[in-house]
């Protein structure tokens, strides 16, 4: 019955991702903490998310994962840390959280800052090779301080990817024309957030996903953009024009694009070029996939997804 008993920390739990894991948790029945700073306390545009925590009953702690006092304080009240920090400076200062686990001594699991593709399988060119890099490097910490763990490869957020069919810039899905990086034939993963949460929270004390990564990777959510885009066109009722961008001037669009561009670019160039989120066997020495192992959890498909946005 550990699974429903669980304390759980969430550290970023204000963040894009960060919401829907806090928001799993809570309920799924666990106690849940949020460890939010006093900046984000007082900022309006949070305020909703801090008045949606307390309604379902979550701790909401004050602290910074930056004050090693309110850190510790924070991590010894609970039996799970969930790291959701978004940016590049929190990515790489989760140094703190691991030392603070480490001097803690009561965590069970710690699933560091992840939500994306894996990082020890990417073929990512810059700026998206360092950011991959650092998540890298605090999983070898975690390893090296003897930290139980579980890393979740959710890979593609819906939210960022179906909502404008990896159209960079876009405000909204194509209907005329579409443009496909490289030659629309490998395979990415789109999952939606709050099914991501809900696979991290069922995953964090299963005995199956210690020391494993949780790769989010249904069969329904897994396509090309040359099939993602067909899927879309039987929707619309309508042929777009794909224009295809071929690999070398994909790498030179980001070599001349500006942050964030570059960035976003990419890491578009790690999912649909070198179909870096389904391009190894998931074996079971190092990982799991979650609808498998969560049959249970009526995850939202890429076909239904879609459905709400014609």
């Amino acid at each position: 019955m550990a699974e429903k008993t669980s304390k759980v920390l969430v550290i970023g739990g204000t963040g894009y991702i960060g919401k829907f894991i806090v928001e799993a948790s809570a309920k799924s029945g666990h106690p849940t903490f949020a460890l939010v700073r006093e900046s984000t306390l007082s900022d309006p545009a949070k305020a909703e998310i801090d008045e949606g925590f307390k309604s379902l009953g979550v701790n909401v702690v004050q602290g910074d994962m930056y004050d090693p006092e309110s850190l510790l304080n924070a991590i010894t009240q609970v039996d799970v840390v969930i790291s959701a920090v978004g940016h590049h400076a929190q990515l790489e200062d989760q140094h703190k959280i691991v030392a603070a686990i480490k001097a803690a001594g009561n965590i069970k699991r710690f699933l560091p800052s992840e939500f994306g593709n894996d990082v020890d399988r990417v073929h990512a060119v810059e700026p998206a090779k360092t950011g991959f890099a650092i998540k890298a490097k605090i999983r070898r910490l975690v390893e090296a301080e003897g930290i139980p763990y579980t890393y979740v490869s959710s890979n593609s957020f819906a939210g960022y990817y179906l909502l404008t069919l990896s159209q960079p810039g876009a405000t909204a899905p194509p209907r005329d024309s579409v443009v496909v990086l490289g030659d629309g034939n490998a395979k990415a993963v789109f999952n939606k957030e709050d099914d991501i949460g809900t696979y991290t929270i069922k995953a964090m004390d299963d005995p199956r996903t210690l020391n494993k990564t949780l790769y989010i990777r249904p069969p329904a959510n897994t396509y090309s953009m040359d099939d993602l885009v067909s899927l879309w066109e039987r929707k619309i009722g309508k042929t777009l024009e794909r224009v295809y961008v071929p690999e070398e001037q994909v790498l030179k669009n980001i070599q001349d694009a500006v942050f964030p561009l570059n960035v976003i670019l990419a890491i578009c160039h790690s999912n649909f070029v070198k179909g870096d989120q389904t391009n190894f066997v998931i074996e079971p020495w190092f990982g799991v996939e979650a609808s498998e192992l969560y049959p249970d959890v009526k995850y939202t498909t890429v076909d239904q997804y879609l459905d709400k946005i014609v």
